[in-house]
């Protein structure tokens, strides 16, 4: 089975190789990075396909700049799909998991999110959209589980 593993950057990177490490070697993985962070790259300890898409957005655009943005990721995803043809995409909370996610919604796969670690009695703008999106929906802290009521706590990627 292949699964396609969103890393955003920072923590998110940081969650999405220690879930790689747990699952082992039982998958095949494709990477999905931002283009500005190589870093990213470096860190994956478990080998895969690696694809670079832009972001959906950075933290100084307006909303139009950001429609834009959302909208070549969106296509971007489209490509990285066909090319990577996963089973199933993971994300632990990068806003670029979104557009990500709804492609492979839109072709029947199944859709996983992890609620960033960082987030304990608030939800993540992201979180709150993947809610709806996932398949299956992970929260790090049971004080997360009354605001996801459906959520899965699943403890900490730590």
């Amino acid at each position: 089975m292949k699964l396609l593993m969103i890393l955003g950057s920072g923590g998110h990177t940081a969650q999405m190789i220690r879930l790689s490490e747990m699952l082992g070697s039982a998958f095949d993985y494709a990477y999905l990075i931002g283009y500005d962070d190589r870093l990213s790259a470096r860190k994956i300890k478990i080998p895969g396909e690696v694809y670079f898409v832009h972001r959906a957005r950075s933290h100084e655009d307006n909303l139009l700049v950001t429609g834009f943005k959302v909208l070549r990721l969106f296509v971007e995803s489209l490509v990285a799909f066909l090319r990577i043809r996963p089973e199933a995409v993971v994300s632990a909370g990068p806003g670029m998991a979104v557009p990500v996610s709804v492609v492979c919604k839109l072709f029947g796969k199944k859709v996983i999110f992890i609620e960033d670690w960082s987030r304990v009695y608030q939800k993540s703008k992201t979180g709150r959209a993947m809610y709806n999106i996932s398949d299956l929906f992970f929260v790090q802290w049971p004080e997360l589980l009354r605001l996801y009521p459906k959520a899965i706590y699943a403890g900490r990627l730590a």
